[in-house]
């Protein structure tokens, strides 16, 4: 495992070109401009159009020196176990041990339209147990689980790869899954400190059930961070904008974890220009469409976020770890937002939060 430096923040992750970008390049200067800011990891989630995580974590693991790096996510039923194996073993050498293979759900339904099964708890279990055999140096003959089966896998007899794996989870099944056989694990924005502390208490029921240490895994909350310092329009489209997507998308379950009223949900989805809607708020919705938003999402969902000032921020931010996470990730804004916040952060700093492993997938 690589080990932080006094300077780097290592309880500290962003989102490279978070949300919808088209300008993939981006990632190159956020990167390296996150790294001077000492943010300790940079996350690359993935989307079916510019957003290869493969491609993204390879650019961000050349562009980079010492931050560390994690997809998260991308879906293990969207390529062969052979060339995943391979991707996280080459981004493990490649960063001297800087990668984490970071796992997600994805969407049934969209997984159903591209012809892919659905994932499931006992496929991810499965397929975590694949990759490390493989970077043990294992060969896997006939292999017939829950992940497919695959008459033969193999990479190379000499490897001996320490690759941790974790996952992005929203519900509690998944969080006991972190908790019982990976290394650590991602929450979802816009959760509540209660939601937060329900998924800590789910991944240490998981860990305990495995006889693990619960303080072994990594739990990484998602903090939306979206100072004053950012213009107004783009502030609606971070906040309103991003959970309204994600309400879009998922909102049922955001609901249930956070224990928001359903009915709220309800007039949401009611709302005449919500069900006309094509396509993401958060990329293609204009200003004027944002307010109306505004109006349909109570304050206290959008409270579970970080917003005022770059000290209320960094105050925000530091909350989330009394509640007992080993890290929090700023999601919604670019390393160059998030430089104010940064500077506030270094002056209230936990003292317990130190220390902790450059590679975003070990606790310890």
């Amino acid at each position: 495992m690589t080990t932080s430096t006094q300077d780097t923040l290592t309880e500290l992750g962003f989102y490279t070109l978070a949300g919808h970008s088209g300008s993939p390049r981006d990632l190159v200067d956020e990167v390296r401009r996150a790294e001077r800011l000492g943010i300790g990891s940079a996350f690359v989630s993935e989307r079916f159009s510019t957003k290869d995580a493969a491609v993204l974590a390879g650019a961000a693991g050349a562009a980079s020196e010492t931050i560390g790096i994690a997809t998260a996510a991308t879906n293990h039923n969207t390529r062969h176990p052979i060339v995943t194996a391979t991707m996280a073993t080459t981004m493990h050498r490649l960063t001297g041990g800087r990668f984490a293979l970071g796992l997600g759900r994805g969407f049934d339904g969209l997984f159903k339209a591209l012809g892919l099964p659905p994932v499931t708890s006992a496929q991810l279990a499965d397929f975590a147990g694949l990759m490390r055999r493989l970077w043990r140096g294992e060969l896997v003959l006939g292999h017939d689980g829950p992940a497919g089966s695959y008459p033969y896998l193999h990479q190379d007899r000499d490897f001996d790869e320490n690759i941790p794996i974790l996952i992005a989870a929203l519900g509690t099944r998944t969080l006991e899954l972190a908790g019982r056989c990976l290394d650590a694990v991602v929450l979802h924005t816009f959760y509540s400190d209660a939601a937060v502390t329900e998924a800590l208490a789910a991944v240490a029921r998981g860990a305990k059930s495995a006889g693990r240490d619960p303080a072994s895994v990594r739990v990484w909350s998602v903090l939306a961070t979206v100072s004053d310092e950012i213009p107004a329009d783009r502030r609606l489209l971070k906040t309103v904008g991003r959970l309204a997507s994600y309400l879009q998308g998922y909102g049922d379950l955001l609901v249930r974890v956070n224990d928001w009223d359903p009915a709220v949900l309800e007039r949401f989805r009611a709302d005449t220009f919500v069900r006309g809607f094509r396509g993401a708020f958060d990329a293609k919705a204009t200003p004027a469409e944002l307010a109306h938003l505004a109006t349909l999402i109570p304050p206290e969902w959008l409270a579970t976020s970080a917003t005022g000032t770059a000290r209320q921020c960094a105050e925000a931010v530091a909350r989330q770890f009394d509640l007992g996470v080993t890290g929090v990730i700023m999601h919604g804004a670019t390393p160059a937002e998030l430089a104010p916040v940064v500077e506030a952060y270094r002056g209230i700093r936990p003292r317990n939060v130190r220390g902790l492993p450059a590679n975003p997938g070990w606790a310890v």
